[in-house]
Order: structure tokens, then sequence, then C-alpha cells
């Protein structure tokens, strides 16, 4: 017997590491006044496969099931269509709403290094914001959190509606615009010819094609200059970006933040700006996380189609994020005391180590009846300062006896005098 391909079990140093990761995002999305949520993982098939979900790329991935009712049901391949649920189906939440949400979700994809069929996702969504201050926000979160990871990152950023009508200025048909973008994500991973390949493999016409081509081997080419070439100086999508530029320059974000024309992200359901971050030292060759803006999906699953949600979001990989931290040395949290009961002393040393828990202090109690010697010897491995002694005298006297592995000293005290002590070293 075997994990599933593409699941793990995670524990000691390694869950340690994972949990600190997720404490260091959850304070990083609190401290923005994003509220914590948590999303159903098992839905309605409909829901997770809608027009207005996902598109065919993540159908082919999506884990799919039925109940004992017969019912078509299906497991969450992302936190962005649970959420954009919840705000659909509960029309009374107040706007702007901001939610961060960490929980798994699960695709029947390819496996490799930083991807995995179960695995954890952390996002950040905010609904009711149309200005690129949702945007700016967002990836102010994003530095600020791996800032504190100690990771540096680039920040690759554009704009699907201006990526959009570039197409469309340069000979793509409107139908084929989205199969051209989900392309054109990939040209870092399969090269210039694959790309021209895959192109004509999709029907689009030659002239389109060597435009597209030409646009892909231009040096630098900055939106400045690409909307300038092909006339989008006044478009919408150009005056997306150029907002979204100017604020992320006033926020000193230009070094961190880059323009890239092509980035489209694989799902469908983008309708403006789009990002990806990456490992500024190029050690890691897959994306740490990414997000964008999309306003049309709440309102599609409430029914309103006539109606747009402005919503940005940005999720966080976290097997990624391991991936690029697995190698540095995380200790495990350790008791500070550990509690020895000698002879038949179990209740009173049960009895103590609750009350030293009910002050904060944590505390381990031997119950393997091994000889003291042992216990002394395996509290001193693990590096437990404090080691507290009950015998049948201490236990008759109502105390205990404290014994400092560092000073190697021995105190006979009360409890609570006990917890005086040891609490000083956990401040």
């Amino acid at each position: 017997m075997q994990n599933v391909k593409g699941t793990y079990d995670f524990f000691g140093a390694e869950q340690a590491l994972r949990s600190k990761v997720q404490s260091v995002l959850q304070e990083v999305f609190e401290l923005y006044d994003y509220g914590r949520m948590e999303s159903t993982i098992l839905n309605e098939l409909d829901l997770l496969a809608s027009k207005y979900a996902g598109g065919d790329e993540i159908m082919k991935e999506m884990y799919q099931l039925t109940d004992q009712g017969k019912r078509s049901l299906g497991l969450r391949y992302d936190l962005t269509i649970p959420f954009s649920k919840v705000v659909a189906w509960n029309p009374g939440i107040e706007l702007p709403f901001r939610r961060y949400e960490i929980g798994k979700v699960f695709r029947d994809g390819p496996v490799k290094r930083g991807r995995l069929r179960e695995f954890l996702q952390c996002d950040v969504d905010v609904v009711g914001i149309e200005g690129p201050e949702a945007e700016a926000e967002l990836i102010l979160i994003a530095v600020e959190a791996f800032k504190r990871l100690e990771i540096p990152i680039l920040l690759k950023w554009n704009n699907r509606r201006f990526l959009g009508e570039l197409l469309e200025a340069v000979g793509v048909a409107e139908d084929q615009k989205l199969s051209v973008m989900l392309t054109l994500d990939k040209i870092e991973k399969i090269g210039i010819g694959a790309l021209i390949e895959e192109l004509r493999e999709k029907g689009i016409n030659e002239t389109a094609i060597s435009e597209i081509a030409e646009l892909a081997v231009m040096e630098e080419p900055s939106f400045q200059r690409l909307s300038s070439t092909y006339g989008l100086e006044n478009s919408k999508g150009s005056m997306e970006v150029l907002a979204l530029q100017q604020l992320l320059d006033k926020l000193g974000l230009g070094q961190t933040c880059r323009f890239d024309p092509f980035l489209s992200r694989g799902l469908s359901f983008y309708t403006g700006t789009v990002y990806e971050i990456f490992d500024a030292e190029q050690r890691f060759g897959s994306s740490l996380g990414g997000g964008g803006r999309y306003d049309a999906i709440i309102g599609k699953l409430a029914g309103r189609e006539d109606i747009q949600y402005p919503t940005a979001g940005i999720s966080f990989g976290m097997e990624s994020i391991m991936e690029m931290l697995k190698e540095r040395p995380i200790p495990l949290p350790m008791p500070l005391a550990a509690v020895i009961p000698i002879g038949d002393t179990t209740p009173e040393a049960l009895k103590a180590a609750a009350e030293l828990r009910a002050s904060g202090i944590r505390t381990s109690i031997e119950m393997s009846r091994r000889k003291l010697k042992k216990a002394l010897a395996s509290a001193a491995s693990k590096g437990i300062r404090y080691v507290i002694l009950i015998g049948s005298e201490e236990a008759e006297a109502g105390m205990l006896r404290l014994k400092d592995m560092r000073a190697m000293t021995e105190t006979l005290l009360s409890v609570q005098d006990a917890i005086a002590v040891i609490g000083k070293e956990g401040e």
C-alpha cells in the first residue's frame, strides 16, 4: 500500500515549517484587514463545471464523483469559485468584502516539483473595489508576505483586456483570442518555434502568426511601445494598464513588478489585470503564486449576467513555497517543561502538568514508565531545560521537585512557584 500519487503526509520538522509559513501568511492577511473564511470542499458538479468557472483546461483535471443519491459532485480545484459562490448566494454581504482562505484543493493533473494532486492554497480576495487600488493592495500583501518569508520575488503582470486589444490589432479573430492567450502564456516553457506551430494547429491566420512572432522576439516590449505601435493609447485596456503602472510606481514597486505583455494565466475567467509571482533568483522555475481581476463570475453565478461585481484576488502556492524553503533548518517546538512521575504518582503528575499548561507553559509528561535515568536523558536530548519530578514524598506534601537541566540544580517548590520560575524562561 502507498499514498495516491501526488499526495503526501506531513509531520515533524516539515509540518512545523508548513505551519510556520501558514502563520506568516495569515498574520499578513489579517494585518491588511482580511477576514478568514472556510468554503465547501465538496460541490455540485454544475457549479465547478459551469461556463463561468475555470474553462476547459481545468475541467480535465477536476475530480468528479457521484454520491449515494446519484448526484454529480466534484472536489474543488481552487478557492476562487467557492468564494464567488458564497458572495453570489449571500447578497446581504457588505461590500467591499475582504476574505482570505487557507485550504486544500484537488487536481488530477501531472505531478512534478511543486505541483501535487492534493495541495494547499492560500487565497486573498476582495470584492467591491473597481479601481487599480484593489490589485495594488493585493500586490503589497504579496510583497510583504515574501519579505517575511525571506524569498526575493519578481511579480510579472499584464492586463487581459489589453492583451485582447493587442491580439485584435494584429488580426486575431474575436472567437480565437482566448485560445491564443492560453498559447502565449506558455511561451517561456515551449519557445517560439512550438508557439508558432501550436498557433497554426489552432487555425490562426498566417498574418497574425507572423505579427505575434515578431512581438515574441521584440526586445523590451514595454506597454508604452506596444500601445503606441498598435494605436492603443486610448483603449480601455491601455487605460487600465497605465493606471496600475502609475500606482505601482508611486508605491515604489517598480523594481519588484514587471509588465509582461504575454502573461494571461491559464484560467478563462480573468477579465483585467493578471499577475504571477516568481523567484527573483531563478532557483525555482514554477510560479510561487498568482491571480488577477475577475469581475464577471459572481454576477453570473447569481443569475445576473447584467451586473458585474468588481473582484480581484491572489493565491499563494504553498507547495511551491515549501520547495523554496525546505532546505532551511527549523527547530521543532519543544516543551519548556517535562513532568516525570516516580512510582505511583501519575494522578499528581497529570494535575501538575495541567496547571502548567493552563498557565501557557508547553509541557510534556512521561507516560512510558521507563527508568528515571532514561527519562532524564530523553529530556536532555530534546533540550528541555526544566524537569518536574513527583515521587510519593512530594505528592504527600503537595509539592514537586524542579530540576534545572542547565544549571544542574534541584529545588522543592509548589506548583505555582514552579510556574513562576519556568514562566520567566518562556518570556
